[in-house]
């Protein structure tokens, strides 16, 4: 038995780990599994327990037959579930090409981004992953391997279903072309909150790319002051001299490593709050045109290896919720809460959603999404999002599975309208309930 834990390294349990390493070797893994059942793994950046399975069968399967495949005539991307975004867009940018969605870590495999049905700054513009998703490979519960298309009710079970409809095997998602490894990009700071909402609805739809930091500790006057980034591919012609010479150049690497330990408390309000004043003072006021690299642009926190170490041992919990636009006062409720409670988020962002996809379980929707990385230990935190939880839900609003370690079956039930639909295709695919995962025994899925 191996411990697990999700990202955010709370709530470990123990289950057999295998490396299936082909579809036919997982097939054969199915049929070993014991009523606890299986779930499929990635590289374990669900925050909670998605991709945990106390006691019974986890596929880690990031060497799933490692392959690619792209046709620069289409955009068309086919790859292996198990290569991480970070390896596909190693081979794919100097080649001209992109995701077209990455979230806020590029250390996600294919597989993962279809079952979280992922998001990142450009979902106003671009949807989420699942939207750009032309065909996947799926092995189910029976040990056969379908392929499935949008047409297919099981696909859209499938694409935000959190690894509970089978095993991703294989994806063909659409790219997009770039001329460069760069971003163009403009920064502006705001003075409150009501500012950065102005100011991300009268702009937002300029850019491609764009996302707010808010300084949650920030009080009175300048509660919900923020730092706005909005950008797009860099042209050639945007490029200084010198990176014009090899302008698709890109290799990232992790500049800094998280010691193996940290002590508690050591992200705390003074902490916090002195590198929010420092970052939040050495943002322009406005700036137009920077040129930023790709992987500082979309994927800071990559730059430290295991950075969740930071948050010390017992964790923390990040909360991210979606309410509709209409429903700003619910954001300005929990904003205001969490600021006069002196609330820790080392990392606070905000972003505005466009239209989802038909994923039955897929997260966004058009309104307004906020998430919050949060230590465990803070007094009156369970208290304050369980309140959270009722405003949510009141504003017709829901909570990302990806993110979510401790939200009740209620809630998923009563924020998720078309659960029931999934679960009758679920059921249909996987009558015996082979796959399970703890956050599935958690929300009663």
């Amino acid at each position: 038995m191996t411990l697990l834990t999700g990202w955010g390294r709370t709530a470990p349990t123990p289950a057999l780990l295998s490396r299936p390493r082909s579809a036919e070797e997982a097939a054969g893994l199915l049929r070993t599994a014991t009523r606890r059942g299986v779930v499929a793994r990635g590289l374990g950046r669900s925050y909670g327990d998605a991709a945990q399975n106390s006691g019974g069968l986890v596929l880690d399967c990031t060497a799933l037959a490692p392959s690619w495949a792209h046709d620069p005539a289409t955009g068309l991307v086919t790859a292996s579930a198990g290569m991480s975004l970070h390896d596909l867009m190693t081979e794919l940018v100097p080649r001209g090409w992109f995701v077209p969605v990455t979230p806020g870590t590029r250390h996600v495999t294919v597989g993962g981004a279809v079952a979280a049905d992922v998001h990142g700054k450009n979902h106003h513009v671009d949807s989420s992953f699942g939207a750009h998703v032309r065909s996947l490979s799926l092995l189910t519960a029976d040990g056969s391997l379908r392929v499935l298309t949008p047409a297919d009710e099981l696909f859209w079970a499938t694409v935000g279903g959190m690894g509970l409809t089978g095993v991703v095997v294989e994806a063909t998602f659409a790219c997009i072309p770039v001329e460069t490894s760069r971003m163009r990009v403009d920064v502006e700071r705001t003075r409150d909150l009501d500012e950065t909402l102005e100011v991300m609805t009268a702009t937002d739809d300029r850019y491609r790319y764009t996302v707010a930091w808010i300084d949650l500790l920030a009080r009175g006057g300048r509660m919900g002051r923020s730092v706005l980034t909005r950008g797009d591919h860099a042209a050639r012609d945007d490029l200084p001299a010198r990176m014009r010479r090899d302008p698709l150049a890109f290799a990232p690497r992790p500049r800094l490593s998280a010691p193996p330990w940290a002590p508690p408390g050591l992200l705390n309000r003074a902490t916090v709050g002195a590198f929010n004043a420092a970052w939040y003072g050495k943002a322009p006021a406005a700036r137009r045109g920077l040129v930023q690299g790709i992987a500082p642009f979309f994927h800071p926190l990559d730059g430290v290896a295991h950075w969740n170490r930071m948050y010390g041992s017992r964790g923390f919990v990040q909360y991210q919720f979606v309410v509709p636009f209409g429903a700003e006062g619910t954001l300005r409720r929990v904003v205001e809460r969490l600021s006069n409670e002196g609330v820790v988020s080392f990392l606070t962002v905000l972003k505005r959603f466009g239209q989802g996809t038909p994923g039955m379980l897929s997260f966004p929707m058009p309104g307004w999404t906020l998430a919050l990385d949060i230590p465990v230990g803070q007094r009156g935190l369970a208290g304050m999002l369980n309140l959270f939880d009722e405003w949510v839900a009141a504003a017709g609003g829901r909570l990302y599975l990806a993110k979510d370690s401790r939200m009740p079956a209620a809630m998923m039930a009563g924020t998720y309208p078309r659960l029931d639909e999934w679960r009758a295709i679920r059921d249909h695919a996987d009558p015996d309930g082979v796959f399970r995962s703890d956050l599935a025994r958690r929300l009663c899925l």
